[in-house]
Order: C-alpha cells, then sequence, then structure tokens
C-alpha cells in the first residue's frame, strides 16, 4: 500500500487535500500539526473515501505543532473519537492514551539524529503499549544509514513494522520497503506538502519509479546518485523495463563508503550498478576487473556482478566518439574523422580523462585544460597529451571542443568558461549539464557552432548502458516517456 501525507494548515484544505489523496493511495495519513486553528476532527474526515492515519508530530520529532503538549495529547485524543483506521502515537505517550474502538495504534519512535540502534528494544516496548503497528522514522542520506531500518522492515516479526526514511535514501527505503514486505510506503501529494523535508511525491514514485509493480520477485538494478541525469535515467530505463514486460526497477542509493556496499548489493541480490557523472569514479574502486579505459582513467559508469566480483565497464567515451564522429562526417580521403583533430577537452576528473584517452585511441590530437593545474597535467601526462593552463585557453585555436565543465574555478579562484572559446564551424560536444543544455550550449547554437545536442548524446548513451543490462534495445517509447522533459 501506498499512504500519501497530507498536511494542511485549514479544515477546509484538509478537505480538499484529503479528496485529492484518495483517488491516488491506499491510506491517507492527516498530520493535524500544521493546522492553525484547533479542528473539529470528525467533521474534517467526513467524506474520506479512504482508511485514514491520523498523526499530530512535535517539532522534536520533525512535526510543527505549537501547543502545549497536553494540547497535543488531547488533539490526539479526540482524533481517535473520530473512529479513523489507525492513530499515530510516540512510544513515550502510548500508555496514556488506550485504545478506543476499532482504531488501530501506530506507536512511533523517531530519531531525527542518527539510526537506531536498538531496534529490537524499542520493538518490545511498543509491543508492549499495544501496538497494531510499528513504526520507526530515522536519517538515511546514504544506503549504510537505511540499511538498519530495511532489516527492521524485512523482519517477520509478530507485529508489523513500518518505516519512514528521511533524506536521499529514503526513497532507496521506500522502494526496497515496497518489495520486502512493508504494510505500506510514504509519499507526499505533491511538492511543498511533504511531511519531511526530501519526502517522495506520488508522482514522482509513479511516473518515475513505477512503484505499483514492485514486488517480492524485482530485480532491482543500483543507480548511483541522486541528480538530474540519474532521475531521468532511472525514468527511461523504468519505461524500457515495463515496455519489454521485464520484472526490473532502478534503485537509486547514495553511499559515504565502499567498505559494507559489496554487502549489502549482495543481500540486495542486485547484478549491476549504473554509476553515471561523478560517482563513476568513486564507484571504480568496487570492480576487481575494468575494461581498458576504466582502468587507466580509474573511471567506469556500468558494474556488473560476476562470479568472481564486480566487473567494471566505461561505456560514456565510446558514445561520446561515436557523437563526434557521427557530426564530423566522412572525410574524403578515407581517414577517421577525427584524425589529425585538434581537440581540447575542457574540465577535470573521470569523464575528461576517459574521453582523452578515446579520442586519442581515434588518432585526434587532443589537449586538456582544467582548472585544477596539477590534475590537468596528471590526465595529460598519463594519456600522452598536451596541457593547456587556463590562461592560455583562449589563445589557442581548436576543431573541436568538449565541455565536462562550466567553469575552471580551483581553490579561491573563480574562472567561468568564457563563451569567447566558442568560434564558428567549432565542433562542440557539450556534457557539463548531461543530458541538459548548459548556458554555454545556448552559446555554442548563437555563435553558430557544429553543436552536438546533449539530449542527443545522452539518448543514445542510455541506449548502450540500457542494451548492456538487458540484452535488448531500449524501446523507442521509453524515450518519448522519459525524455519529453
Amino acid at each position: 500500500m501506498i499512504c500519501i501525507s497530507v498536511t494542511p494548515e485549514s479544515r477546509q484544505l484538509a478537505k480538499v487535500d484529503i479528496l485529492n489523496a484518495s483517488r491516488q493511495c491506499d491510506l491517507i495519513e492527516v498530520c493535524l500539526d500544521r493546522l492553525i486553528k484547533e479542528p473539529d476532527v470528525k467533521e474534517m474526515l467526513e467524506g474520506a473515501k479512504k482508511p485514514v492515519l491520523v498523526s499530530c508530530r512535535r517539532a522534536a520529532d520533525g512535526g510543527q505543532f505549537q501547543g502545549t503538549e497536553d494540547e497535543r495529547q488531547g488533539l490526539l485524543r479526540q482524533a481517535i473519537l473520530a473512529g479513523p483506521a489507525y492513530v499515530e502515537l510516540d512510544l513515550d505517550i502510548a500508555r496514556r492514551i488506550p485504545r478506543f474502538g476499532k482504531t488501530q495504534r501506530v506507536i512511533s519512535y523517531t530519531s531525527l539524529g542518527r539510526p537506531l540502534g536498538n531496534v529490537d528494544e524499542v520493538f518490545d516496548e511498543a509491543v508492549s503499549a499495544q501496538a497494531d503497528v510499528i513504526k520507526f522514522t530515522w536519517p538515511t542520506e546514504t544506503l549504510e544509514a537505511a540499511w538498519p531500518l530495511l532489516a527492521a522492515v524485512s523482519q517477520k516479526r509478530s507485529v508489523p513494522i513500518v518505516g519512514l526514511g528521511l533524506g536521499r535514501c529514503g526513497l532507496s527505503f521506500s522502494l526496497l520497503g515496497r518489495k520486502y514486505g512493508s504494510p505500506w510506503i510514504y509519499a507526499a501529494l505533491e511538492k511543498g506538502m511533504e511531511a519531511f523535508p526530501g519526502q517522495p511525491t506520488v508522482g514522482e514514485l509513479d511516473d518515475i519509479y513505477r512503484w505499483r509493480e514492485v514486488g517480492p520477485k524485482t530485480r532491482f538494478i543500483g543507480l548511483a546518485g541522486f541528480g538530474e541525469a540519474e532521475v531521468m535515467t532511472a525514468k527511461v530505463f523504468n519505461a524500457g523495463f515495463d515496455a519489454l514486460k521485464l520484472n526490473t526497477r532502478c534503485l537509486p542509493f547514495d553511499v559515504r563508503s565502499l567498505d559494507q556496499l559489496p554487502k549489502m548489493l549482495e543481500i540486495l541480490k542486485i547484478p549491476a550498478v549504473v554509476a553515471t557523472g561523478d560517482t563513476g569514479r568513486k564507484l571504480a574502486g568496487l570492480a576487481v576487473q575494468r575494461d581498458e579505459i576504466g582502468t587507466q582513467a580509474n573511471f567506469t559508469d556500468l558494474l556488473v556482478k560476476q562470479a568472481d566480483g564486480w566487473h567494471g565497464h566505461n561505456l560514456i567515451w565510446k558514445t561520446a566518439l561515436r557523437a563526434l564522429e557521427e557530426r564530423l562526417g566522412k572525410t574524403t580521403s578515407g581517414e577517421r574523422p577525427l584524425d589529425r583533430r585538434n581537440a581540447v577537452i575542457v574540465g577535470g576528473g573521470g569523464l575528461a580523462h576517459s574521453i582523452a584517452l578515446g579520442i586519442q585511441k581515434r588518432s585526434g590530437m587532443v589537449s586538456v585544460c582544467a582548472g585544477d593545474e596539477q590534475e590537468g597535467q596528471a590526465i595529460a601526462r598519463q594519456t600522452g597529451t598536451r596541457f593547456i593552463p587556463p590562461a592560455q585557453l583562449y589563445d589557442t585555436l581548436f576543431d573541436v571542443v568538449v565541455l565536462t565543465t562550466g567553469s575552471l574555478d580551483h581553490a579561491s579562484r573563480r574562472q567561468p568558461v568564457n563563451p569567447s572559446l566558442l568560434r564558428p564551424d567549432m565542433t562542440v560536444l557539450d556534457l557539463i549539464q548531461f543530458p541538459a543544455d548548459s548556458p554555454l550550449t545556448s552559446e555554442a547554437r548563437d555563435r553558430s557552432c557544429r553543436l552536438i545536442e546533449p539530449s542527443a548524446v545522452f539518448a543514445d548513451y542510455l541506449g548502450d548502458l540500457f542494451k548492456s543490462l538487458s540484452g535488448q534495445d531500449l524501446p523507442v517509447e521509453a524515450f518519448a516517456k522519459g525524455l519529453a522533459e
């Protein structure tokens, strides 16, 4: 089930929110703590077309109730008399509020500072306080932090457990909770109505992550990160998996270190991880074996589990070079499009390093310019290419420009890339805000450059990744649904 949290400020708005939520969920949580005036709970809940869970949280537990503790508990007692399906009671007050009627008791324990260590002890105490459901809430910024919460939910116990993860990996927890049998998962009705910062909306869970099809046999593909590229990847891949009738979905996550990640991925039976962007260098350390470019650049964007461990693959450089060669076109002499072309890569990191190696393999003449001159020099040295200091970038002529950053900042220096770098008929590949346009994308268009559209490169890249993951072509309709934005 999915439980939509509504957080109204007035009784009339509450009725509207409850009506809207009832069309998209199985259970409605009505949070009373933001109401400006004390409500008539019974009247407010009349007409609700789905079961209702009433809560009223203290500020210390992430709520916004401004009255006294006696007033809050009085409001919860009034709510129980209204006969909702559930009422949420904090563990420390649950014994003061007796059971009444058919309303079931969700006994909650919230730890806003850190994950809970003594889950079993708190569970036993909640059971003794007549819990029908036990709820745990704590920070889940990383997969490591979400792990104890998932373990609590997935174990079979005498009383069911629901969890609410706070932070980015709260989404990871919700999707895993759906797979492993949580009685319900939480979502906001829409942006701006979250019960906690970062809570996913029901629209996001439906449109991007297709949570309703997630079940005990669903296979998750790991997706490292929560940026725009990762969200779009999840939307396109999930649409593709759905079109091909594959019981597979993307699981976004973030990790602090690699120490526990192999064990967690093994327990979750995740066969592959996509690591776009900056995470590609971090997760490269997970691989026991990498392809040639991935090894030299210390960058991998696809990890696949094999019998001897994780194997790393670097696909982005192949996609980028294919796009460059297609835009440059065939030469009359039969040479490859990048032969003897002067190309500069603006930026550092694993992406810049990978593309430098790729262009060099195609016999292009490569230069690297990075804000961190030591890093740029290291990339140039390791790739056998030329390093250009930022101060000399605009005095050199190039046929091809590959942008992986929009600035040459380093330490206290703030130096955005000047659009004067871009000249007419220059071929430009902009990966700065991949898949979206960056300000330099517009400059390249205005200056009559031979621009390779970032969205087109991204679509090609996703096709390569999807084929590697599934062995099948990414359905065209998946692009229509996922890339239309």
